[in-house]
């Protein structure tokens, strides 16, 4: 079968690829087709569209870059036209992606969701449109199923795509990682700033600043090469740093704490059982129109899922130097270390067992197979 899968991030580059290699077990002679990454790639297909390409966060920045947006969205529907492919996975980025499902449905495909948009946070009256384009959502945290069963809608709870994504990385120790990176025999203070430009800007300088008094440790960024070193550089200027490539894994693994933006790579961190501080400022109108419009009590994953806080979460102007390294301070001690150590074992019984991938491509071969 023919399948054309839309990941704008790269998180859903790692999920969709993990899916992709549950599909090729099912579906031996599976085409793929898509906008995704680097780890996509890796499985096969065409990439045709990369996320560094397409990946726009906040309202000034979306609002900024419309123009780019509305052609992507009307590119995207002429390729899946002439492609016709008989799925289409949606994997989250709801901006653009919930677009391209009421597109794809009025166009006669099955239209798959992975990884719910959070709708639970804002914008509810998404999930009617969920209901009326989507044939089959797949989520990944706990309380989504029962917010979509207050909607009357029936969805299917995988578990969380990482608890299956981090045991198969094959990752170096301690020795071998720093002599790969010319690093030295300091422990490790990890710094995890994000993956979009405009984020970068604002946060990295910010995190810097605050960990100037830790000069026991070697400060090292989680880098993309993807940006690149010259762009760091902009924000590194005068720092004593280091900035590791593509080794976000090996490096929280070999990491005492973490100053981590807000996303995923929270979730990431606690999994490796990192202590670490969520950090996160964006511009005064983005935050501000969020203020009004989202309803949760904490931007991290990990909190939601907790459902109290359990990691700090240092936000626009709670996030400044000396707060920052209040709480670096606070987390390089023992007994802090070993409670939060213990709550992130609490975090890994609340997201159940693994099988995420395995179920969701269960579930759309099912259903791309049922005879009605």
């Amino acid at each position: 079968m023919k399948y054309y899968l839309i990941a704008g991030e790269a998180s859903g580059d790692l999920h969709a690829s993990n899916l992709m290699k549950a599909l090729l077990k099912r579906d031996v002679l599976a085409e793929f087709r898509y906008f995704g990454g680097d780890h996509m790639s890796e499985v096969g297909g065409e990439l045709v569209k990369h996320h560094r390409d397409i990946s726009f966060m906040g309202f000034q920045e979306v609002a900024a870059n419309i123009r780019t947006i509305l052609g992507l969205l009307s590119w995207a529907k002429k390729d899946i036209t002439a492609y016709r492919p008989d799925a289409v996975i949606l994997v989250d980025y709801p901006g653009f992606n919930l677009r391209m499902a009421k597109f794809c449905h009025e166009l006669g495909l099955k239209v798959f969701y992975y990884i719910s948009p959070q709708v639970w946070a804002w914008k509810k009256k998404r999930v009617h449109k969920i209901k009326r384009y989507v044939d089959r959502m797949f989520v990944i945290l706990p309380f989504e199923k029962d917010f979509y069963a207050k909607y009357d809608y029936e969805v299917d709870y995988v578990g969380h795509p990482l608890l299956d994504a981090l045991p198969q990385i094959e990752l170096k120790e301690t020795r071998a990682f720093k002599e790969a990176n010319g690093l030295d025999e300091r422990p490790i203070i990890a710094l995890l700033p994000g993956s979009r430009l405009q984020e970068l800007k604002r946060i990295l300088p910010k995190m810097l600043q605050g960990l100037q008094a830790f000069g026991a440790y070697q400060i090292v960024i989680a880098g993309l090469k993807s940006i690149g070193p010259d762009t760091y550089a902009e924000w590194t200027q005068g720092a004593s740093v280091s900035i590791v490539y593509n080794q976000t894994y090996d490096l929280l693994n070999n990491s005492e704490v973490a100053v981590v933006a807000s996303g995923t790579a929270t979730l990431e961190t606690a999994l490796f059982d990192v202590p670490q501080v969520v950090c996160y400022e964006t511009t005064w109108t983005t935050y501000h129109i969020a203020k009004y419009l989202v309803n949760i009590e904490f931007i991290s994953l990990v909190n939601l899922i907790y459902g109290k806080e359990m990691i700090k979460e240092l936000i626009q102007h709670g996030f400044n130097p000396k707060s920052l390294e209040e709480e670096i301070t606070r987390l390089l001690q023992s007994k802090e270390r070993k409670e939060l150590k213990e709550k992130y074992e609490e975090l890994r019984v609340i997201l159940g067992g693994g099988g995420a991938s395995e179920k969701t491509a269960e579930g759309i071969w099912e259903t791309l197979n049922r005879h009605d």
